[in-house]
């Protein structure tokens, strides 16, 4: 069985001992490194589908015009990695269709992200409510904290397909209060979601199959105005442009 090579410079203690005026002390070795972005990618809990998601791999629409539109949403998303972090703006919302491409994007932010020594999370919205119930305590009206304490406490938080499920009034309002806290903290929280907005440009109206105006569910209609408020207030806005099914466009480089 092969064995992992052992640091000629710390004998693979991991510090390096040194001696400054008659004073013995120890530095860490830079072997602790080695590898240290893959480890934080993996606590980062990313989805195996995601894991290598980039913005070099992003796949582009074969229509020009859409194509443009994409590159222009993939350097908006890009430039906010690059900058990150900033008090100002410290999240990201990426609002649009689904296929549009979202979650590759916003993922491929926080790796970017964790590349510069940030801890990160990827969490599912479903998977958290679904969390968030099995700890649900009908007597006392209240919901284990276990089940959203790391979403309060990560130090990057992506949510994903935020606002996916229609949900009760307390999963709401836990859901809030998770959006709250990140925005009282300043605590980086990017989502993706494909409810619409009209603050964000999308339309709220579409035409049923029988030619009528049908008004869509948007996304204060299911996380609340209080959640949707905070995270246009912390949020760096993007609305991905309509393009064809991202899952599509991706089948057809192979």
């Amino acid at each position: 069985m092969a064995t992992q090579p052992v640091c000629p410079k710390c004998g693979g203690s991991g510090w390096i001992i040194l001696e400054r005026e008659h004073v013995s002390g120890a530095e860490p070795c830079e072997c602790r490194f080695d590898g240290l972005t893959g480890r934080m990618e993996d606590r980062a809990q990313i989805p195996p589908l995601y894991r290598q998601a980039s913005f070099d791999n992003f796949h582009f629409s074969d229509n020009p015009i859409a194509a443009r539109d994409l590159r222009t949403t993939m350097m908006q998303v890009k430039r906010y990695a690059d900058d990150f972090p900033n008090e100002n703006r410290p999240g990201l919302l990426l609002i649009g269709d689904p296929g549009t491409g979202k979650t590759h994007l916003a993922v491929a932010a926080l790796r970017r992200i964790v590349q510069k020594g940030f801890e990160c999370l990827f969490c599912d919205y479903q998977n958290l409510l679904d969390r968030i119930r099995s700890g649900y305590d009908a007597a006392s009206n209240s919901s284990d904290r276990e089940a959203y304490r790391v979403a309060l406490d990560a130090e990057v938080l992506l949510l994903d397909d935020l606002g996916a499920h229609r949900v009760t009034d307390w999963v709401e309002d836990t859901v809030t209060s998770i959006v709250t806290y990140r925005c009282n903290n300043r605590k980086p929280l990017i989502a993706t979601s494909n409810l619409p907005d009209a603050e964000a440009g999308s339309a709220i109206h579409q035409r049923s199959a029988l030619g009528a105006p049908e008004y869509r569910t948007t996304l204060a209609d299911r996380i609340g105005g209080r959640a949707r408020s905070r995270l246009f207030e912390m949020c760096t806005v993007i609305r991905m442009p309509l393009v064809e099914d991202y899952r599509i466009r991706k089948q057809r480089t192979f």
